[in-house]
């Protein structure tokens, strides 16, 4: 892969699931602990930016009282309006402080929902930059980076997901995921198998 066609896309890694007191954090943490995903995620990203490769930021969030929420929610989003997580402004909803967004790094705007497409002006940034290679990284393995992963393949990227850069509620989806969805719409690869494909730096 050639860094200056790659975009390593992070998703979601704020604080309400990559941190303690994060309103989802319990739900994450185990399989965070057992695929070792944050720390695999920060060599990743210092690694991909070092060789040239676009490092953006997907975060969601939403206005006070959850406005763009349909009023009678269901599934993952009524879990996020029972759990008053992701509010815009709140410590919840920053980007973790060891990713903090560096000169360069590109923060998409206006995610409310689980494709990072869907709202947002991400396939704008990557077609302005010419980039053709999409790696994706974060929460959660089988909703925002699955759909994510979905509408890159159908927009015609070529598409890589990080098998130990994400993390799901349970390892049971963590598994059925990384082992049955994502080979039918990415190349599902380690972050070092990944490394080992990027060129080096320019």
């Amino acid at each position: 892969m050639d860094p200056k066609t790659t975009a390593l896309v992070l998703i979601e890694y704020q604080n309400d699931f990559v941190k303690p007191g994060g309103a989802n954090h319990e739900g994450v943490k185990g399989v965070m602990e057992s695929t070792n995903m944050l720390a695999n995620t920060l060599a990743t990203v210092d690694e991909a930016r070092a060789r040239g490769a676009t490092i953006m930021h997907a975060a969601i969030s939403f206005a006070e009282g959850y406005p763009e929420i349909p009023a009678n929610p269901y599934g993952i989003l009524a879990g996020i309006v029972a759990g008053q997580a992701f509010r815009k402004g709140t410590w919840g909803a920053e980007i973790i402080e060891e990713l903090t967004p560096q000169p360069g790094d590109i923060v998409i705007e206006g995610k409310r929902g689980l494709d990072c497409f869907a709202s947002t002006n991400l396939d704008f940034v990557l077609r302005q930059r010419g980039v053709t290679d999409v790696v994706l990284a974060g929460f959660l393995t089988n909703c925002c980076v699955e759909s994510t992963m979905r509408s890159a393949y159908e927009r015609g990227f070529r598409v890589v997901t990080l098998t130990d850069c994400t993390a799901a509620l349970s390892e049971e989806e963590q598994r059925v995921a990384t082992t049955k969805d994502f080979a039918l719409f990415s190349r599902p690869l380690t972050h070092d198998a990944f490394l080992a494909e990027l060129g080096a730096a320019a």
